[in-house]
C-alpha cells in the first residue's frame, strides 16, 4: 500500500509537472481535473473540490460541492506526457462536504459490496476480458466505420493490429497493468488484450485505465479504438467476459474449487452460480447498458442469450472453464453477458451481490447445459424452463426495476439516477427514425 508521502516523493523523482485526478460518472465515463504539482500535497491531504452538479447522475445544483480524495495506490506516470509536460494519474474517491463517501460514486459502491465479502473473510477476484475494434479515421481525423484490417481469430498474416497492440501493451505496463496475451479476435478489426487476474477493485480500476489508454494510443496511431458492443452488423460484437472466483483471505484458498466434484466446483460456487442466474435479468441493464448492447446479445455470434450454465459451452450465460486436477486453484466462473461499455465498478458490484445472494439463500442452479443451446427448438427450451436475457434496453430496465436486490445494492440515489439516464437513452432511441426504416418502408407505404 502506497502512502501519500511516497506518492509525493515519486512525483518529484518522475519530474511531474501536472497531476490528472480521475473518477467516473455513473455510466462509466472518465472525468478528470488537472492540478499543477504544487497542489498535489494539498489534494492528497485535504482533497480537491469540484462541482458535482455537472457530472452525470451525481448531485443537484443545491448540493453540488464535492471533493476528490486520490487513492495513492493508483499513482502512475502517463507515458505519452513525458516528453512535453510530465503528468501523473491518480484515481479518486468522491466525498461529500460532510466528509462522507458519496453514495453516487461507483467506486465507493463497489467498495461497499466488497466489504460484505470481506466481513466473511473473502476476497472477490475478477479477470475481465474487454474486446474492442480498431477503426480508421478520415482526412479530418474523424472516426469512420471502416475496420483497420480484415483479419479473423488468431490470424497472423492479415492482422494489421499486432504492432498497435504491442504499443498498447507497453503503455498499459507503464500504468502497472500486466498484460498476459494479445491477439486478433473473430471479426474484422476486432482485437483483444488480456491482463492479469486480480481483486475486483483493482480490476475495475484497470478496466477504466485500459479503455482510456487504448483510445489514446490508437489516436496517436491515426486510428480509433471503440468499445461499442456491436459496431458492425453481421459479425461478432465485443464482449467483456468476466472470470470470477472467491478466495479465503487467511489462506488464499480458492473457495470455488472442489477436486471431488464432477465439475471441480464447490457447493459455494454452485450457490454463487444460482444467485447470478436468478438475477441475470435484473443485472442486464448494468452489465449490458447500451441500446447497442442488445444487438450483440443475439443467437449465432458466441454471445449468450439463454440464462444457463455449462462446462465448455459458449452459448451458456455462465461457463466453467476446464482446469487440470493439478491447478484446482485456477477454478473460475466466466460470466459472458457483460460488454466493455459497462461501468466496471457497477458491474462487479451487482455481480458480487447476486452471487452472495445465492450463497446466503443456499440457492441451487438448474441442471447444467453442455449442448449448443442455439440449436434447441422452442419446445426443447420450454421443456427445460430456459429463460432468456432481456431483448432490449427497455426490457432490461423493466427487469432492473423489478429486482429488489439491484435497488438495495446500488442504493436509492445511484439506482434512481441510473434508471433515469438509461430511460432517456431508450426513449430517444425508440423515437428515432433510422436509415433502415427509411430504406425498408419509405418507397412501399
Amino acid at each position: 500500500m502506497s502512502t501519500r508521502e511516497e506518492v509525493s516523493q515519486r512525483a518529484t523523482e518522475d519530474g511531474v509537472e501536472f497531476v490528472s485526478l480521475q473518477f467516473t460518472d455513473i455510466v462509466g465515463i472518465v472525468k478528470s481535473v488537472i492540478i499543477p504539482i504544487s497542489e498535489l500535497d494539498m489534494a492528497l491531504h485535504s482533497g480537491q473540490w469540484f462541482d458535482g452538479s455537472s457530472v452525470e447522475g451525481f448531485a443537484r445544483i443545491a448540493e453540488s460541492d464535492m471533493y476528490l480524495v486520490p487513492d495513492p495506490d493508483t499513482y502512475a506516470l502517463i507515458p505519452w506526457s513525458v516528453d512535453d509536460s510530465p503528468t501523473a494519474r491518480l484515481i479518486c474517491d468522491v466525498y461529500t462536504p460532510q466528509g462522507q463517501p458519496f453514495e453516487g460514486d461507483p467506486r465507493y459502491l463497489l467498495k461497499r459490496v466488497l466489504k460484505r465479502a470481506a466481513e466473511k473473510g473473502w476476497t472477490f477476484n475478477t479477470g475481465p476480458e474487454p474486446e474492442f475494434f480498431l477503426f480508421e479515421r478520415d482526412g479530418d481525423g474523424r472516426a469512420v466505420s471502416r475496420p483497420y484490417d480484415q483479419g479473423s481469430y488468431f490470424d497472423l498474416s492479415t492482422d494489421r493490429g499486432v504492432d498497435v497492440r504491442k504499443e498498447m501493451s507497453k503503455a498499459l505496463a507503464a500504468f502497472g497493468i500486466r498484460v498476459e496475451a494479445s491477439h486478433h479476435e473473430v471479426a474484422p478489426g476486432q482485437q483483444e488484450i488480456d491482463f492479469q487476474y486480480t481483486d475486483a477493485l483493482r480490476a475495475a480500476d484497470n478496466v477504466v485505465t485500459f479503455k482510456t489508454v487504448l483510445k489514446e494510443v490508437a489516436r496517436r496511431k491515426g486510428l480509433h479504438a471503440t468499445f461499442m458492443p456491436k459496431p458492425i452488423a453481421g459479425v461478432n460484437g465485443s464482449g467483456m467476459h468476466v472470470h470470477q472466483s472467491i478466495t479465503q483471505n487467511s489462506e488464499g484458498k480458492n473457495l470455488f474449487a472442489d477436486g471431488q466434484d464432477r465439475y471441480g466446483l464447490s457447493s459455494l460456487a454452485r450457490h454463487f452460480i444460482a444467485g447470478q442466474l436468478a438475477h441475470a435479468g435484473g443485472m442486464s441493464a448494468v452489465l449490458a447498458p447500451l441500446v447497442n448492447s442488445y444487438k450483440r446479445l443475439v443467437p449465432g455470434y458466441e454471445a449468450p442469450v439463454y440464462i444457463s450454465w455449462g462446462r465448455i459451452n459458449r452459448s451458456a450465460l455462465i461457463r466453467v472453464p476446464q482446469v487440470t486436477p493439478e491447478r484446482l486453484d485456477s477454478t473460475r466462473l466466466e460470466l459472458r453477458c457483460p460488454d466493455p461499455s459497462c461501468n466496471p465498478y457497477l458491474a462487479f458490484a451487482v455481480m458480487l451481490a447476486a452471487g452472495l445472494d445465492g450463497i446466503e439463500a443456499g440457492m441451487e442452479p438448474p441442471p447444467i447445459s453442455n449442448e449448443d443451446l442455439y440449436n434447441l427448438d422452442g419446445y426443447a427450451r420450454e421443456e427445460r424452463g430456459l429463460r432468456t436475457l432481456p431483448g432490449s434496453l427497455g426490457e432490461a430496465l423493466e427487469e432492473l426495476k423489478r429486482d429488489g436486490l439491484m435497488r438495495e445494492t446500488l442504493g436509492d440515489h445511484l439506482f434512481d439516477r441510473y434508471v433515469e439516464a438509461k430511460a432517456i437513452e431508450w426513449q430517444e432511441y425508440s423515437a428515432h427514425v433510422s436509415g433502415w426504416e427509411l430504406d425498408r418502408y419509405l418507397r412501399i407505404y
